[in-house]
């Protein structure tokens, strides 16, 4: 019988954000230098004339799949919620350039689950996604869990 494996890679990039209506520091734009650690489960290809043999997924193609749906949308850029103040947004994507306007507060715990949403449905037949950690600073952090959003 094939066991389930989980393989995980880490990813990070750097990113700015604004928390709407937020009374505290991070009501002003600030940035972290974000680490993302993605987990997927599946079973490894046993074929031996499959180039993947041995593989959940090849490291490789997870990279590319990270890169094009999270890290080359979100690194370097700055994010704000779609109900930022008109006047602030537009003077931001001026100033800013890369700016990413998402439909919720963009905290830690949001981001993790839009990146969830973005990745699910990339990966190939049989591989899984089954947790993302999204570190904001070295000793804060936010999970999400398939199991626990079923």
């Amino acid at each position: 019988m094939a066991s389930t494996i989980r393989v995980t890679r880490e990813f990070t990039f750097e990113m700015a954000h604004v928390l709407t209506n937020y009374n505290g520091p991070c009501r002003n734009v600030h940035g972290h230098s974000y680490r993302l650690f993605v987990t997927l489960s599946g079973i490894p290809v046993n074929d031996s004339n499959n180039p993947k043999n041995g593989m959940v997924i090849d490291f490789t193609e997870l990279k590319d799949i990270v890169l094009k749906k999270i890290i080359n949308q979100f690194d370097h850029s700055v994010v704000i919620s779609n109900d930022f103040d008109k006047e602030k947004k537009e003077m931001m994507t001026k100033t800013f350039g890369n700016t990413v306007i998402v439909d919720y507060q963009p905290t830690c715990e949001n981001l993790v689950a839009d990146f969830a949403g973005r990745l699910k449905n990339e990966l190939p037949e049989g591989v899984y996604l089954h947790s993302l950690k999204l570190f904001e600073t070295a000793k804060s952090y936010a999970e999400w869990f398939e199991s626990d959003n079923k």
